[in-house]
């Protein structure tokens, strides 16, 4: 009974998130059946997008942090920080981008891909886009290239 209360809330939650960003998504980006396409290609644009999530995040009352998935020049996740509002301490934007795009693409392999963060990724995430095999990852407004994801 617990369980199933729990998983109705979450997919409330998963049902708004996605509604919200369908809806941010729409002025400044193309949903295609494999991913989001920015109007503009490019890290600038990815930055863009992160940064754009990181404001959402801040106005949901949670941490200043954004991250996006990038395969071949789409975005095939996104994510924001959950940890206050979701009461979930792995909730970092980037493990939230991570879980999105394993999702989007039916696996765990990510090794295709790319990570843009607002910020540089902390150890866990740093760990995690280790094991998803994330090819590259870049943080910052300037777009700095913090290279492959290590162990820390």
């Amino acid at each position: 009974m617990a369980f199933e209360l729990s998983r109705r809330v979450m997919l409330r939650r998963v049902s708004l998130f996605t509604a919200l960003t369908l809806t941010a998504r729409a002025s400044a980006q193309t949903l295609t059946p494999d991913g989001i396409r920015p109007n503009r290609v490019g890290a600038a644009a990815f930055m863009e997008r992160a940064f754009e999530l990181r404001r959402r995040a801040m106005e949901r009352g949670d941490q200043p942090y954004g991250a996006v998935v990038v395969k071949e020049g789409m975005i095939v996740g996104e994510g924001m920080s959950a940890v206050v509002t979701d009461h979930d301490p792995t909730a970092h934007a980037e493990m939230q981008a991570i879980r999105d795009a394993a999702r989007r693409l039916g696996t765990n392999d990510l090794s295709a891909c790319e990570m843009y963060g607002t910020s540089r990724a902390c150890p866990m995430c740093e760990a995690a886009a280790y094991w998803a095999r994330i090819s590259r990852m870049y943080h910052g407004a300037s777009v700095a290239d913090a290279g492959p994801p290590r162990l820390p």
